[in-house]
C-alpha cells in the first residue's frame, strides 16, 4: 500500500450527514451512551481479531493480551478510547464510517420521535453507535491500523461532523484503533476519573476484555487497573449473579435501555457441552419484520466470538430472541457451511428452541400479565412457528392467544386451553372465524347462531392466522378446528323441533332457492336455507370444509376466488317476502343485492360495484313507489 502523504477530504454520504447533524445539535437525556457504544465497538474489534487468528491458524503466542483503554486529558479537553483489536485499513475506514446506508441509518432517522430518552435508546439498536461520539464531541480523530499491515500503513480519520472528513497516513505501533474526542463546551464534567469509571461500570462491566484506566491518584504514571468485571457473564455460576447483572448485560449486547422481559441461563453437559444465555425483549425491535436483518443471537466457541446467527441457531419465528450460545464442541474455525451440517449445531438449535418455548410457557402460566405484553409485541411472529416448526408445533400452539366472542376487548387473551375449558356439554369442536379485522369479525353474520346458543368462537383477524389453522391440520389436542364460514351449518345442540323446522323451511323455499340459484349461476356454487343466521338475510360460506379452508382470508380485497354457497335466512322479512312472491319481477335484483351484501360482510369486494349499486337503487325506487 502506498502511503498517502497529503491529507484527502471526502464528503459523507447524505444520510450520514443528516445523522451527524442530529447528533451534534440534539440534546439527549443520556449522553453517557457514547462511551458504551465506543467500548462495545472496541470489544467487537478484539473478538474479530481473535477469530481471524484462529480461523487462519495464525500463531498468537506473541500477540499481546487484549485490552481497551479509556483516558482523558483535562487540559486538552479530550477523552481517548483505544484498543488492540483488528483495526481498519483505508478502504474499510471509508466504507464503515463514510457510508452507512446498509446499517439502518434511514430506519433510525425515521424512528426518532422527539422523545429524548427514546432517541438515545435507538442509537445502539440501529448500528450507528460510532456517531454517538458527536453527542459530546465537536471533533473526532481516529487512528487505526489493520492487523496484518505494517506500522506505517495506519490511517488517520478526522471530522467535525459538518459533512466532510479527512484521511491521511499515520503510524501506529500495533494493530487496533484509537479514538480521541475533543469535547464540546459544557461537556467538561466528563473529564473526571470517577465519572468515567462509573459510566464504564454501569454500561460495560461485562465486556469480556479488561477496560483499563489510570489508577486513581496516579495521574502522570503508567499504573493502570481494570475497571470492569472483564469476564464472560454466561460462564459464571448463576448463584453468583443477580437480576441486575443480567439486565446490565442485556443492555450491553443489545443497546436497548429497557429491561428484558425474561431470560434463561442454562449450562448443558452431556453428549454436547454448551451454555445458553438468551433474552426475550420487552419491546419489538424495529427490524422484527426485516427478513435480512442481523440476528441478535451470537455464536461463541470456548468464549471466542465466531459469528452472528444467520438462522442456524434459532428458528425464524424466534428471531426476536437475543443473547449468547457458547459451544465447547465446535472448532474455532467453524464456517457457515460446517454449521449447516453439524450434528452439534442441530442439537443446540433443538435444545435452545425447546428451552425458549418452555420459558414462554412458564411466563404465561406464572405471570400472565407479562405474557400478555409479550403477546402484544411478538404474538404475530410466534404464530409463524405453527407452519415453520413441525416438531414443536404443539408447544407453539399452547402459547397462542386469540380474541373470541367471549373477549371483552380486542386484546388477544384466549388460549386453546381456555376455549376447551369453556366448551358446551357435548361440544368437541373448536370454532373459529377468519376475518379482515376484529371489528369485521364481531359484526359477521356467521356468528349469529353461535351467539344465540352461547357457543364461543375464536376470531382470527391476522393474515398469519390463515397459516395457523392450516399448520395445525385443523386439529388441536384431539379437538377438530372448524371454520364457522365453511360447510353446512353446524349442530349447536339443536333440538329435534329446530332440526325439523329447517327441513320444512328448505321444502317451503325450494322454488325460490332454485330460481335464485339460476340467477346467480357463475357466482354461487349453490343456494340453500340455513339456521346459521338469526338477524341477517344472507351469508356466504365455502362449499365444504375440505374445499377451501382459507376462504375468508383469501377474500380480503381480492373478490371471490371460488364460487361460494349462498345461505338464506328463511325467517328474515326480505326472504319471506320473496318466497311469498316467487314471480316478483325484481327477483334478479334481490338475488344480486343479497349475494353482494353477503360478500361485503365477509370483508371482500364485489366484482362489479356499479352493477351492485344499480340493482340496489332500482330496488329502493320500487319500494319507494310501492309505499
Amino acid at each position: 500500500m502506498v502511503l498517502q502523504e497529503e491529507q484527502e477530504s471526502f464528503s459523507f454520504q447524505a444520510e450520514v450527514t443528516q445523522l451527524l447533524n442530529l447528533m451534534a445539535n440534539s440534546l439527549y437525556s443520556n449522553k453517557e451512551i457514547f462511551l458504551r457504544e465506543l467500548i462495545s465497538n472496541a470489544s467487537d474489534a478484539i473478538d474479530r481479531l481473535r477469530f481471524e487468528r484462529f480461523s487462519q491458524q495464525r500463531a498468537e503466542e506473541n500477540a499481546e493480551k487484549p485490552w481497551i483503554r479509556v483516558g482523558f486529558d483535562a487540559d486538552a479537553k479530550t477523552i481517548t478510547i483505544a484498543d488492540n483489536g483488528i483495526g481498519m485499513g483505508r478502504d474499510e475506514v471509508i466504507e464503515n464510517i463514510g457510508t452507512i446506508a446498509r446499517s439502518g441509518t434511514m430506519e433510525f432517522l425515521r424512528g426518532l420521535t422527539g422523545d429524548q430518552r427514546a432517541d438515545a435508546n435507538l442509537i445502539g439498536q440501529f448500528g450507528v453507535g460510532f456517531y454517538s461520539a458527536f453527542v459530546v464531541a465537536e471533533r473526532v480523530v481516529l487512528v487505526t491500523r489493520r492487523a496484518g499491515l505494517d506500522a506505517d500503513q495506519a490511517v488517520r480519520w478526522e471530522s467535525d461532523g459538518a459533512g466532510e472528513y479527512s484521511l491521511s497516513a499515520a503510524e501506529r505501533d500495533e494493530p487496533g484503533t484509537t479514538i480521541v474526542l475533543h469535547l464540546r463546551e459544557g461537556e467538561t464534567d466528563l473529564l473526571n476519573s470517577f465519572r468515567l469509571r462509573t459510566i464504564v461500570q454501569r454500561y460495560s462491566d461485562h465486556v469480556g476484555v479488561p477496560i483499563l484506566m489510570p489508577v486513581e491518584g496516579s495521574e502522570g504514571s503508567e499504573d493502570e487497573s481494570a475497571v470492569n468485571e472483564a469476564s464472560a457473564l454466561w460462564r459464571r455460576p448463576k448463584s453468583e449473579l443477580v437480576e441486575k447483572d443480567y439486565h446490565d448485560y442485556y443492555r450491553h449486547i443489545t443497546g436497548d435501555f429497557s429491561e428484558p422481559l425474561t431470560h434463561l441461563h442454562s449450562k448443558v453437559e452431556g453428549r454436547y457441552d454448551y451454555t445458553l444465555l438468551l433474552f426475550v425483549p420487552s419491546n419489538a425491535p424495529y427490524d422484527l419484520w426485516v427478513r435480512d436483518a442481523r440476528r441478535k443471537v451470537r455464536l461463541h466457541v470456548q468464549r471466542v466470538f465466531i459469528m452472528d446467527d444467520d438462522g442456524q441457531l434459532m428458528p425464524d419465528y424466534l428471531r426476536f430472541v437475543s443473547g449468547i450460545i457458547d459451544s465447547s464442541d465446535l472448532p474455532l474455525n467453524v464456517s457457515r457451511e460446517i454449521l449447516q451440517s453439524s450434528l452439534a449445531v442441530e442439537h443446540i438449535r433443538s435444545s435452545a428452541t425447546k428451552k425458549v418455548l418452555k420459558l414462554l410457557k412458564d411466563l404465561a402460566e406464572k405471570e400472565p400479565e407479562k405474557y400478555a405484553g409479550f403477546w402484544k409485541e411478538f404474538g404475530t411472529v410466534l404464530k409463524e412457528g405453527i407452519a415453520d416448526d413441525y416438531s414443536n408445533r404443539q408447544d407453539v400452539a399452547e402459547l397462542l392467544r386469540f380474541t373470541s366472542t367471549h373477549s371483552s376487548t380486542e386484546n388477544a387473551d384466549v388460549s386453546f386451553r381456555d376455549y376447551i375449558g369453556r366448551m358446551k356439554d357435548g361440544q368437541d369442536t373448536i370454532y373459529y372465524l377468519l376475518a379482515p379485522s376484529f371489528a369485521a369479525a364481531t359484526a359477521s353474520p356467521h356468528l349469529e347462531a353461535f351467539r344465540a346458543k352461547g357457543v364461543e368462537v375464536l376470531l382470527l383477524g391476522e393474515a398469519v392466522d390463515n397459516w395457523v389453522v392450516g399448520g395445525l391440520m385443523q386439529e388441536f389436542d384431539g379437538h377438530r378446528l372448524q371454520s364457522v364460514a365453511q360447510g353446512a351449518p353446524p349442530d349447536l345442540g339443536d333440538t329435534a323441533e329446530e332440526k325439523e323446522g329447517i327441513e320444512e323451511a328448505a321444502e317451503a323455499h325450494a322454488d325460490l332457492i332454485a330460481k335464485v340459484k339460476e340467477l346467480l349461476d357463475g357466482k354461487a356454487w349453490d343456494v340453500r336455507v340455513t339456521n346459521r343466521l338469526t338477524t341477517s338475510p344472507a351469508c356466504i360460506v365455502a362449499a365444504e370444509p375440505d374445499t377451501d379452508i382459507n376462504l375468508a382470508q383469501r377474500m380480503r380485497g381480492t373478490g371471490l376466488p371460488n364460487q361460494p354457497v349462498l345461505e338464506l335466512n328463511p325467517e328474515h322479512p326480505i326472504v319471506r317476502r320473496l318466497n311469498a312472491h316467487p314471480d316478483d319481477p325484481r327477483l334478479a335484483d334481490w338475488a344480486h343485492v343479497l349475494f353482494n351484501q353477503a360478500v361485503l360482510t365477509m370483508g371482500a369486494r364485489v366484482e362489479d360495484p356499479a352493477s351492485f349499486v344499480t340493482h340496489l337503487n332500482d330496488l329502493l325506487v320500487t319500494l319507494t313507489e310501492e309505499s
